[in-house]
């Protein structure tokens, strides 16, 4: 029986957990208000059994409720609180969530749900005034008595997490008890590991897996203190890492990007930075030598999805090669397999199956979707393509699904837009596959140029001076910006 609820029941009671709008709430302090939390909830029903929708940015509200709804056996289904009404009464559809509590962002898109949408609720939390009718305050419910966890079977859904979309149809992704214990446990026991004197920034989205379980997750279980941050902007994030003594910085490479690119920022900026990471997207090399260049740190790249609850591999604190991903996490089981399933050779590509204890469950309500990515076994089909070199280093080749056949010979999508990248107009570039009469699919790219702007003929004989012929794009799309999901990664299927 666990409740990963009560990973923060040991910290020592007056060291700061979290920094949120200002205010600073101690490991006593938050054991105390969601205690009062948990019986509040459970004095409206709410337990084992209910999926809560929490619709909350990165502060307080989130955190709180977070707990205690876990803490009353019930399976919480973060959602991005900046999301359309219509979108969030999909997503409560779906996981079939009859309760939902509200932070400030997410409670004025709560506001705009159709009545009859309202009506399907049975619980509605609201922090400060409770104004849908029929709704309570999330203060009001602080004043409750406090009642205990509740333990749960191990395998017991904790959490849903809806996978980025990027291709097909989103799913809810099961994330059990176990599956949160682990994945913090693996954090906690990697090279570049949090510990409780640690001040960690907290950008990463804590609707996302990699701000629940990689950076909240291992935070609420090592003990480590965590500035929440709701809006990401480069100055104030600089002026916080330095004003705070911010030690662990986790953030997307669109983050590290814009922070290398600040015209003003001092070199001594991330100072008291020891960890630095990037992940919930392929880091350019150029941004990981910006990031060095700029600041002297070595921003290291983690790999991790939806579906494996945590990182599974990691180059934080290794020395690795610039573009590996470094080496598979404790407890995690990796290999390499071809499309007949055999284990591929070193050096040669393949896809990336993961097995462990950080692995999920399956699908909500999806058992034919489940049962494509997960065998027997156990293991997990990624959709990854990478490889190992002869010193162990693995690399992120592609994702499988986005792989590109033209007159049999593969294209990744990623190296041609490597070099597209390379071309001194392109400021960022897009490739999917097209269906074609002759070849089967031809490449085609979506380019965002630079003032002067540049021509297509020249762009494409650009590319063939550096890949083969059959890589090269047919067509080039000059758009004014590439559609982009969570942590920057390109929705293709937009572009398809």
């Amino acid at each position: 029986m666990v409740n990963f609820a009560d990973a923060i029941s040991t910290h020592a009671p007056d060291a700061p957990a979290f920094i949120s709008r200002g205010d600073t709430t101690t490991w006593g302090e938050l054991r105390d208000q969601v205690a009062a939390l948990r019986g509040g909830l459970a004095g409206l029903g709410v337990g084992p059994g209910q999926r809560v929708a929490l619709v909350c940015a990165n502060n307080w509200y989130f955190v709180a409720s977070y707990l205690a709804s876990l803490g009353v056996g019930a399976t919480v289904v973060p959602l991005n609180p900046q999301s359309p009404a219509p979108e969030l009464a999909r997503e409560i559809e779906q996981v079939g969530a009859r309760v939902v509590i509200a932070g400030p962002t997410g409670r004025r898109n709560l506001q705009q749900l159709a009545p009859e949408e309202l009506a399907r609720l049975e619980v509605v939390v609201l922090c400060g005034e409770a104004s849908i009718p029929g709704s309570v305050s999330l203060d009001d419910l602080l004043s409750a008595d406090p009642v205990d966890i509740v333990d749960c079977p191990s395998d017991t859904p904790a959490a849903l997490l809806f996978t980025s979309g990027t291709a097909g149809s989103r799913k809810a992704a099961i994330l059990t008890h176990a599956n949160l214990k682990a994945a913090a446990e693996t954090v906690l026991s990697s090279p570049g590991r949090l510990g409780s004197q640690d001040r960690a920034y907290g950008i990463l989205p804590l609707y996302h897996v990699f701000g629940l379980a990689v950076l909240l997750g291992a935070a609420l279980m090592g003990g480590s203190s965590v500035l929440l941050v709701e809006r990401f902007d480069p100055d104030a994030a600089l002026e916080s890492i330095a004003h705070w003594g911010l030690t662990v910085v986790l953030g997307p490479p669109t983050m590290w990007a814009a922070l290398a690119a600040q015209p003003g920022a001092a070199p001594d900026a991330l100072a008291s930075v020891r960890v630095a990471v990037s992940g919930a997207a392929r880091l350019p090399v150029s941004v990981a030598t910006a990031v060095q260049e700029k600041f002297g740190i070595e921003l290291a790249e983690g790999y991790g999805l939806t579906e494996t609850t945590s990182v599974v591999a990691s180059a934080s604190g290794l020395g690795a090669p610039a573009g590996s991903i470094g080496r598979p996490l404790t407890g995690v089981e990796m290999r390499l397999v071809d499309s007949e399933g055999d284990d591929v050779y070193v050096g040669d590509e393949g896809e990336i199956l993961v097995k462990g204890p950080t692995v999920f469950a399956g699908y909500w309500d999806d058992p034919e979707a489940t049962q494509s990515v997960l065998t027997a076994e156990g293991w997990l089909h990624t959709g990854d393509v990478g490889l190992i070199d002869d010193d162990g280093w693995l690399y992120l080749v592609d994702r499988l699904k986005d792989l590109i056949i033209v007159s049999g010979f593969n294209v990744h999508p990623a190296e041609v837009e490597s070099v597209l990248r390379e071309h001194p107009a392109v400021v960022e570039a897009a490739v999917v596959g097209v269906a074609h009469p002759h070849t089967g699919e031809a490449v085609r790219a979506y380019v965002v140029v630079g003032q002067g702007g540049a021509e297509e003929n020249d762009v494409i004989e650009f590319v063939g001076e550096r890949l083969a012929r059959y890589k090269c794009p047919s067509k080039i799309n000059f758009v004014e910006e590439i559609p982009t999901g969570m942590g920057g990664k390109i929705l293709r299927r937009e572009l398809r």
